[in-house]
């Protein structure tokens, strides 16, 4: 298997689901069939992914996170410790609410048996030679920000009265995880983990992200609830934080495992819920957080300019995210181009990448574009790697 972290021409992992795969989850849930034929079902749908995946001449698979409703509930929910819980209110995006839904505590968590250790085991006997199969799991951060939304934090508070515990026990699951998704075979995981996209927004008051005093006096339009909390009033205490759990997380991997790490501002049926660029977190995320690479939504002005690439350390590699996962019309490929040549002043070309801004589906409900529309935008992340790398 390569140990390279990434390849010239890449995803970030989710894929719209097929009608028959969201049809039979609807069954399941109204008990109309069993756990065992929804298996089936998402068997089927993803051998059937994998299929096109190869044919499009992507390097790296997934499932297309097909066994799960959210990029990011399903993993916490499998964590020992942790429920499924209804909220009063989504997730706030551009114009739109989410499912209410949210990961709450039980009791102390760990790691151990998590069910996406088969979710893998599957994936895994479709790699092949020049063929990596990755998974895509939230970020400990992520995780940590969802256990203080508002309607969870008394729980939480509960459980773990020291914050200190609470960041020490994320991070000793995500180990025992790490280990044994690597015992089965796993070499390349994804940290999908949009804290920082909240963060760049100084409209954002969401459950957990800083803001500044002045920072206050604004409201955000994609956020209509009052009811939020603040893990820490500084953006850079925040930040500290999210590298710290983020990075002890890790810190345990086998060298030859290669971890990176998705960024974004929201992504929930082709909306969106910030914007601004990355400079403010740079220096912690692309400085300081221990991944070999960075998947980077840049498809629009919401994500700033180039320039907070400078601060990407070491040899670590950027994927660029410009072609957009949210909208069917296809990107202008000499636009894209000359994009690339405009980061490449920034961080050099040979650790540069080309990808989708963001996943098809971050959740089962999919953004607003066809199927051959999004296999076209793949076809189009190749077609440009090929012109401005040489190869795929």
């Amino acid at each position: 298997m390569s140990n390279n972290p990434i390849y010239r021409a890449d995803h970030v992992g989710s894929f719209l689901r097929p009608d028959y795969l969201i049809q039979a989850r609807i069954q399941f849930n109204k008990k109309e069939i069993s756990e065992q034929d929804l298996k089936e079902i998402e068997n089927k749908a993803i051998s059937e992914l994998v299929t096109k995946q190869k044919a499009a001449g992507l390097n790296v698979i997934t499932d297309g996170e097909f066994r799960r409703s959210w990029w990011h509930l399903d993993f916490m929910w499998g964590l020992n410790g942790v429920e499924k819980a209804d909220l009063k209110e989504g997730y706030k995006f551009q114009g739109v609410e989410s499912r209410p839904e949210t990961a709450r505590l039980t009791g102390k968590i760990s790691g151990e048996n998590h069910p996406f250790i088969e979710h893998y085991r599957f994936l895994q006997q479709f790699i092949e030679n020049g063929i990596v199969a990755r998974i895509t799991i939230p970020a400990p951060a992520q995780f940590l920000k969802e256990l203080y939304r508002p309607e969870n934090k008394v729980t939480t508070q509960a459980i773990y009265p020291l914050q200190s515990d609470l960041v020490n026990d994320i991070a000793k699951a995500y180990q025992t995880f790490i280990d044994e998704i690597y015992a089965i075979g796993c070499r390349n995981i994804q940290l999908d983990d949009c804290t920082w996209g909240m963060m760049v927004d100084s409209r954002y008051n969401n459950a957990g992200v800083a803001h500044s005093d002045q920072e206050h006096t604004h409201q955000c339009n994609c956020h209509g609830s009052e009811n939020t909390t603040v893990i820490s009033k500084s953006l850079h205490e925040l930040a500290e934080l999210f590298v710290e759990i983020n990075n002890a997380a890790i810190a345990k991997a086998p060298q030859d495992l290669i971890l990176t790490t998705h960024v974004c501002r929201g992504n929930y049926r082709s909306t969106w819920a910030a914007s601004g660029g990355y400079q403010p977190i740079a220096p912690y995320l692309f400085g300081r957080e221990n991944v070999r690479a960075y998947y980077l939504e840049f498809d629009t002005e919401r994500a700033g300019d180039f320039s907070p690439l400078t601060e990407v350390s070491g040899d670590k590699q950027v994927v660029l995210g410009l072609i957009s996962s949210k909208i069917g019309e296809l990107e202008d490929e000499q636009t894209v181009i000359n994009r690339i040549k405009e980061a490449s002043q920034f961080l050099p070309l040979e650790r540069l990448c080309l990808s989708t801004q963001c996943g098809f589906a971050s959740t089962e409900e999919g953004n607003a574009l066809t199927e051959e529309q999004q296999w076209a935008k793949i076809a189009l992340v190749n077609k440009i790697a090929k012109i401005v790398w040489g190869s795929n």
